[in-house]
């Protein structure tokens, strides 16, 4: 009497992949959106964000800067606060009107007022208003290290940078990489985001410390 023939490993998972494109094709919201879609969804759906970042600055040839880490936070419209904790304590934040750079090591602080420029900029993208594609001309650029990543192109030639890179997994920004005029590359990685957390108004005001130089 003949066996039966045992099938393939990859015949029998034939029939489960073909299902989950089935599922996929009739419910939409169960195929993976793409890295465009994703930002829609979180620049739409995100009120406030609180998170974990590291940046580094790759110089031309490829060499790479000290890895800075710190803490943000932002509040939509234009709220935000970038805190850098190591290797040296610097703080960015704004209230939607005014910017403040404050230099720990230099006890300096610089004031300026927030502009059309400021809307333009790689923290703009991901912690400004809901307009993205008004600022930005967006292309996808496929899955790659498990994100889904896109590129942003500023329409004001006068942004300083030449393009911003974005990888988002499951609706959050995971990395973004922003090139500028000069052909320097900044990386950012970002973990433990929290998602429309309540935020106390005070993270988004600054007053500078007594003897502290303000330039504005």
């Amino acid at each position: 009497m003949a066996r039966p023939s045992i099938p393939s490993s990859r015949a029998a998972r034939r029939p489960s992949r073909l299902a989950a494109f089935a599922l996929a094709a009739l419910l939409p919201g169960f195929a993976l959106a793409g890295a465009i879609e994703q930002l829609r969804e979180f620049a739409s759906s995100t009120r406030s964000a609180r998170g974990e970042f590291a940046q580094q600055q790759v110089r031309q040839g490829g060499r790479a800067a000290e890895t800075s880490t710190g803490t943000f936070a932002f509040s939509r419209p234009g709220r935000f606060r970038w805190e850098v904790a190591k290797p040296y304590e610097q703080l960015i934040v704004t209230d939607g009107e005014r910017l403040h750079f404050y230099d720990k090591d230099l006890r300096q602080v610089t004031v300026r007022k927030v502009g059309d420029a400021v809307s333009a900029t790689p923290a703009a993208i991901l912690f400004g208003a809901n307009d993205i594609e008004k600022r930005f001309a967006l292309t996808e650029l496929g899955a790659s290290d498990g994100l889904e990543w896109l590129e942003a192109v500023p329409r004001n030639k006068e942004s300083g940078f030449d393009a911003i890179r974005i990888g988002l997994r499951d609706g959050l920004p995971q990395a973004m990489e922003v090139r500028d005029a000069f052909g320097q590359t900044t990386r950012f990685a970002f973990r433990a985001i929290e998602r429309n957390p309540s935020l106390d108004a005070g993270l988004f005001r600054f007053t500078a410390p007594k003897g502290v130089d303000v330039v504005q």
